[in-house]
């Protein structure tokens, strides 16, 4: 049997409620998913959903001091309810979808915004604004088999204290069974699949220093400081 020509990175997981870790294959985004936040935007406030990716590695659990990325002068938070799958989900219906949500949790997704600001003005892909180091930022997961559902729960993020995201998820446009049901229709869906949901408006600019505190009732909590 070949041997690896390094020792392979540990297998990325998070954290979970009651105890063990939940292995991350991977990471899909939801993009402009409330309506007053794809309005700051400059987009519709009903436009189908959209995805886009992060790598595993870039996976951050809460607590953790991240530093400010290089190439970028507009460092954004966006708070986020997160969808852990537990089953396979392939062109599946929007009633079905949710029998495959093994639990839920509180993330940042992090973006680098002027860079994504000028790639979406050239019409090119957006990795170089979503998918870097330490740019999803996730708390710990609360099995469904807990927590249940939710369909409507208070989602919040304060800087320093502040709070400059409030909303309930009950705002998204695309649920969370219909957000499952949309990607299994390009994806084979599965266990370790993370889906960041997206983010209520009131993003805004991070600075070294900042301390960043979100929380969404009955889910969880997430935080993190800007290095």
């Amino acid at each position: 049997m070949a041997e690896y020509v390094f020792p392979p990175p540990p297998v990325p997981a998070a954290a979970v409620r009651g105890g063990g870790l939940y292995p991350v294959s991977r990471i899909f985004c939801v993009g402009r998913n409330y309506a007053a936040h794809a309005r700051e935007m400059g987009g519709d406030d009903r436009e189908p959903p959209f995805f886009f990716t992060k790598p595993a590695s870039a996976l951050t659990p809460s607590g953790a001091a991240i530093p400010y990325p290089p190439g970028t002068d507009d460092y954004h938070y966006e708070m986020e309810l997160v969808l852990a799958l537990g089953a396979p989900a392939h062109a599946v219906s929007a009633p079905d979808a949710e029998a495959a949500i093994w639990g839920y949790a509180c993330g940042l997704d992090m973006t680098r915004r002027d860079l994504q600001a000028a790639l979406r003005e050239k019409k090119q892909p957006w990795d170089l604004s979503k998918a870097f180091e330490q740019s999803a930022v996730l708390g710990e997961i609360a099995p469904a088999a807990a927590v249940g559902h939710p369909r409507s729960a208070a989602i919040t993020l304060a800087v320093n204290g502040e709070t400059r995201q409030k909303a309930d998820i009950a705002d998204m446009i695309w649920s969370a069974s219909e957000i499952i049901a949309a990607l299994s229709r390009y994806y084979h869906l599965g266990p370790g699949d993370l889906i960041y949901t997206g983010t209520p408006a009131g993003v805004g600019a991070v600075r070294a220093g900042d301390r960043l505190e979100g929380a969404i009732a009955g889910v969880g909590a997430v935080a993190a400081t800007i290095g």
